[in-house]
């Protein structure tokens, strides 16, 4: 078995995605509209994307800012958007919903599981907005596809939520701690050592990869940075 860290970075469209493959990427995240940190993109964005290169895909399934799916009605719009997605030949996914007390909104991610029964899936940084992160993943723990959790450890980002990350990598195993960990929201290079030496092996980056910020593209010279930085 390789270990290899994984390297996820964000793809808004295809010149984004091959410079982002050319750079080292393992896997890129499939959103649109950073302004609402990151929505489900379309179909066609996600053809395109997919006909450009061959490593896997995690498309986000979020139609608004926030971690509230909101009425029956925007979830039965999502559970819809998941249903195209998945007609198009998506194969994996990124989501993640609150309630109203911060606990997860297992209806609603359950809801959307089932709808993409057979994918593997990441529940993003709405584990750093949870009343209970513990209580979160041991009530995630069974979800079948679930392997990955994107998080900075805190809702302000990786520096202030380095002790948690290290803590819960510590607990590699335990129930409710099976699933990768996925940092990302504020990582910085010179973050990784410590990441790596915890046993950490999944980084995702998105401003980090574009030097000219959000309005310009994924640069494949600062993905292969990060590549380098990790480990070939």
């Amino acid at each position: 078995m390789s270990n290899r860290a994984v390297l996820e970075v964000i793809a808004l469209d295809a010149p984004d995605a091959v410079a982002a493959q050319s750079g080292g990427a393992d896997r890129l995240e499939l959103v649109t509209d950073m302004a609402a940190d990151g929505l489900t993109p379309s179909r066609e964005t996600f053809a395109s994307i997919r006909a450009a290169v061959d490593i896997p895909l995690r498309v986000m399934l979020r139609l608004a800012d926030g971690f509230s799916c909101g009425t029956h009605d925007e979830v039965e719009a999502l559970v819809e958007a998941a249903r195209g997605l998945r007609a198009e030949g998506a194969e994996e996914f990124v989501l993640g919903f609150l309630d109203g007390d911060g606990n997860p909104d297992l209806v609603t991610v359950e809801r959307l599981v089932a709808e993409m029964s057979g994918c593997s899936w990441t529940f993003h940084r709405a584990i750093d907005r949870a009343a209970d992160r513990d209580a979160l993943r041991k009530q995630l723990a069974d979800l079948p596809g679930l392997d990955t959790y994107l998080t900075a450890g805190s809702a302000s980002g990786v520096d202030d939520g380095l002790p948690t990350l290290l803590a819960e990598a510590a607990r590699r195993g335990e129930p409710g701690y099976e699933a990768r960990i996925l940092v990302g929201g504020g990582l910085r290079l010179e973050h990784v050592p410590a990441l790596l030496e915890a046993g950490i092996d999944g980084f995702h980056i998105g401003g980090a990869a574009r030097p000219q910020g959000w309005s310009g593209p994924v640069d494949a010279a600062a993905v292969a940075e990060w590549r380098e930085t990790l480990g070939g």
